[in-house]
């Protein structure tokens, strides 16, 4: 009974780390100056995706950039090494559909 009781405790632990671990979507905030010029934040990929995903956008007609994430767009205080990790590896995906020239 009392090995049970550990191991619950400790399954408690890893699953309470993870938790904390993964950045939630209201923790990352997109670039004010990024909408109001008209884009349209889609997600934060790996730096290595980055380029495949962004050419698929293209590819159907949307004009596609990648940002690195700032400090600014990670939020909270739970997990320093989460966040220089997400700056260091992750991009932020921004499209908006082509301006047509009047």
């Amino acid at each position: 009974m009392e090995r049970d009781a550990n191991r619950e405790e400790v399954l408690q632990h890893v699953v309470s780390a993870e938790a904390r671990r993964v950045l939630s979507e209201a923790q990352l905030r997109p670039d004010p100056k990024r909408v109001a010029e008209g884009w349209e934040r889609r997600f934060i990929t790996d730096g290595r995706r980055a380029e495949e995903l962004m050419a698929l956008y293209r590819e159907v007609g949307f004009e596609v950039c990648a940002d690195a994430v700032r400090p600014e767009e990670v939020g909270g205080e739970e997990c320093d090494d989460c966040k220089l990790i997400t700056m260091l590896d992750f991009r932020t995906i921004y499209t908006r559909r082509p301006r047509t020239e009047s």
